[in-house]
Parts: C-alpha cells; structure tokens; sequence
C-alpha cells in the first residue's frame, strides 16, 4: 500500500491560504495563536496552578504540625514530670481509701475514738453507699452525749485516722435530759471505699450492715 503524499494533501491548503489578503492571514493567524494559548492555558497552565495551591496549602498544614510538634515535645518533659507527680498523689489518695473488707475495722475504729474521747454513743447508723467514679462514700449517722472539749477530741482523733473520714452537717445542743452542760452532738461521719475496677458498678453492702444502729442513751457503740 501507496503513503499518501502529504505535499499534494496540504498543496490546497497553502493555495488557499496565498489568496488571503494579508488582514485575512493575520486574523487567522492570531486566532489560532489564540486557540494554542487558550488550550495551553486551560489544559496545562491552571491544573498546575490548583496543583500548587494545593501543595501550598497542605506544605502550610505539616509546618502548623511541625510546630505543634516542636512544642509539644519542648514540653514534654514537664509533663512528663506533672504525670508521674499526678500518680504518686493517686496512689496516696489510693492508700487513703479503705477496701470493702476493711471497712467494719475502719467503722469499730471510729466509735472506738468517741469512746476513748469519754463520749456517750446515741446513735451510730451506716447508712446507704453512695457511688462516685472510682469509689464509693458511706455516710454514718452519729449522735453523741458529752462535754464540748470531749467532742472536740473525738473530732481530732477522727481526723488522725489512717483512713480519709469527714464529719459533715455538725450540729450542738444543750442536753436537756441532764443537768452537766453536756451537749448532744449530731453529725454525719463519710468514710469512703475504693471500688473494684472489675465491677465497680456493684455496691458492697457489708460495710453498712456489721452494726446496728443504736438507739438508746447509754449504751456504746
């Protein structure tokens, strides 16, 4: 099979173009100059631009990270520091909260220091647990008989427990059954109890029901 001669297919095409005026060839000219810019332009010249402007703005991004980065690792070591000082304070405060089979010891110990104090126990009534995150409060609802200062020594033997215990809603009256100026103390002691991480959503009840409440003036906890 024969080439085709392309001399003889573009002869026509330069004849046509030399019976142009010289206004005409420049027209023609120019557009297709135009058209091979605009081509140019769209095809190749703006995809590069949407290429860099997207580069620029993730090279913007990973220098916002780096520095971010750089800052964090500048501070790592003091928050490295402030963790490790966080735990040791967890683990005092885990050492202050009792486990559930401690419990009536840390209860027998708190009616013991009223005893001791020469306080006669009214009322002394666990009552029901109240679950916080990793532990649990029990509150205990006590009544007591005696002089202030004995009070106030209970309330300082309370506070020297090795376990955490608050005395909250504190109120003094005058005993009107006697005639010594004893007071009758109301109060609220909340011990609290550390609560197993396998099932912390389960409240031991032990605690609250090794004593029962007692009632009646003269008899001790």
């Amino acid at each position: 099979m024969e080439k085709p001669d392309i001399s003889k297919s573009i002869a026509p095409i330069f004849e046509k173009l030399e019976k142009l005026t010289k206004v005409k060839r420049f027209l023609l000219f120019s557009g297709v100059i135009v058209v091979m810019v605009a081509a140019f332009v769209y095809f190749i010249f703006f995809p590069k631009v949407q290429q860099y402007h997207k580069l620029s703005s993730e090279y913007s991004d990973l220098e916002k990270k780096l520095a971010a980065a750089k800052m964090t690792a500048k501070e790592l070591p003091k928050l490295t520091e402030e963790f490790n000082k966080a735990e040791i304070q967890l683990k005092i405060v885990m050492k202050a909260l009792p486990e559930s089979k401690e419990i009536p010891s840390l209860l027998e110990s708190i009616s013991l220091s009223g005893q001791e104090a020469g306080l006669e126990f009214v009322l002394f009534q666990p009552g029901n647990e109240r679950n916080k995150s990793f532990y649990a409060e029990i509150p205990v609802s006590i009544q007591i008989s005696g002089k202030y200062h004995n009070v106030a020594v209970f309330f300082d033997k309370v506070a020297r427990l090795p376990r955490i215990v608050n005395i909250q809603d504190i109120v003094m009256k005058v005993d009107q059954s006697k005639k010594n100026n004893d007071l009758v103390t109301t109060c609220t002691a909340v011990t609290y109890k550390f609560l197993d991480t396998k099932d912390p959503g389960i409240p031991e009840k032990k605690g609250a029901s090794t004593r029962k409440p007692v009632t009646k003036p003269g008899k001790h906890a």
